[in-house]
């Protein structure tokens, strides 16, 4: 009797896994915020007249998950006086490789936006 388990034993399957965006997305967002350099993710508020931006949705992580392959859209903001290439690469490994240890999902692509540069003086206007 061969009592090896093998992989592809295509007899019963015990059932589906699901992982929501939502989780994905969380596994995304501490992978980010564990980069140097990174100063937090993105808000989006509303614009002065109140419209939210049509093409983007309000979250600064959106994941588009098909057939198990993720492609991840990051918006950061961005520490002043980082490499801002250099350090879109690491959150890009960090969050891809994060993403496919903790879930088994293949991530395609992890795009990143910068929204903004964030300066750590709160003032500084203070001696203008």
């Amino acid at each position: 009797m061969n009592m090896q388990n093998h992989d592809h034993d295509h007899g019963q399957s015990a059932g589906n896994l699901k992982i929501s965006r939502d989780v994905l997305a969380t596994i995304a967002r501490y992978a980010t915020m564990e980069i140097e350099g990174v100063a937090s993710l993105a808000s989006f508020t509303t614009n002065i007249r109140g419209w939210l931006l049509k093409k983007q949705s309000a979250k600064p992580i959106t994941i588009d998950l098909n057939d198990d392959i993720a492609a991840i859209d990051i918006h950061v903001n961005i520490k002043a006086g980082v490499n801002i290439p250099q350090t879109a690469e690491k959150i890009q490994s960090a969050v891809k490789e994060a993403v496919q240890n903790m879930t088994g999902i293949a991530v395609s692509r992890v795009n990143i936006n910068i929204a903004e540069i964030v300066f750590d003086d709160p003032s500084p206007a203070a001696d203008a």
